[in-house]
């Protein structure tokens, strides 16, 4: 049964230069199946534009039936999962352990320095914050598994060590060359997870770790590369309490 066309245009098209309009006038009918059908006839001031438009046609419940049809009715299947290749899913459970083992790294020599007979406090508290930032991000790479319809499955976490002092070096620039390493790991391990959205089409993912990381990954190595070389230059002595000082005040100044 054809059904009264309505009486707004869904849209116009005018020509450049040109007076003449051709207004798209919708019609809709149910086929054979039952559906409703969309389709649009033209309707013009010109002769020339008398003809109708043909190959217009908008069936959105024939086009959404696979989706449909995808629904999970099984309690321990997402909801949610949409074009979420196992293999990115399994990126972000290795960089969730990354991130965690780097923060027990981080938190070992947060106590190290706090120590009574170390007592670098400016060095504790930056490597504190560190350890921090770094669940922050496993966090935050935890819930994103969640929205897209993945399993967190927590890894084992390496014990750290626990002794930073070097013959030679020195803790202070020991320890902070050993942060610069695992900043270098991290943005690598985050790269490769790019590339894994990438191999997999995953815009959505390649999008996330742009936007949450990588940016925020190259400031840290930045940063602490700079920590080193001015520890390179202070030595082993006096200049070591400064640093740590300048640490300690640090946020204060900011």
């Amino acid at each position: 049964m054809l059904l009264r066309p309505a009486t707004s245009p869904a849209f116009s098209l005018l020509a450049a230069g040109d007076t003449t309009s051709i207004r798209l006038f919708p019609a809709t009918y149910r086929n054979s199946t039952g559906i409703v059908v969309v389709k649009a006839a033209a309707k013009s001031s010109s002769s020339a534009n008398s003809k109708p438009l043909t190959g217009v046609i908008f069936e959105p419940f024939e086009e959404v039936k696979k989706e449909l049809s995808m629904v999970p009715n099984v309690p321990q299947i997402s909801l949610a999962r949409q074009k979420y290749a196992d293999e990115c899913e399994s990126a972000i459970n290795e960089q969730i352990n990354v991130e965690y083992n780097v923060s027990y790294v981080y938190h070992a020599m947060f106590a190290y320095f706090d120590r009574d007979n170390v007592a670098l406090k400016g060095l504790a508290k930056f490597f504190k914050e560190s350890s921090e930032e770094e669940r922050e991000h496993a966090e935050k790479l935890m819930e994103y598994q969640n929205k897209r319809g993945g399993k967190v499955k927590l890894q084992s976490i390496l014990m750290p060590l626990s002794e930073f002092d070097h013959a030679e070096k020195g803790d202070a620039l020991y320890a902070m060359e050993l942060a610069l390493s695992l900043e270098k790991l991290t943005n690598e391990k985050l790269l490769n997870l790019h590339h894994v959205a990438e191999k997999n089409k995953d815009v959505q993912l390649q999008e996330f770790v742009e936007g949450e990381f990588l940016s925020e990954q190259v400031e840290a190595i930045k940063k602490i590369s700079e920590y080193v070389a001015q520890l390179r230059r202070v030595g082993k002595g006096h200049g070591v309490w400064h640093f740590d000082q300048m640490l300690l005040h640090e946020g204060a100044a900011a």
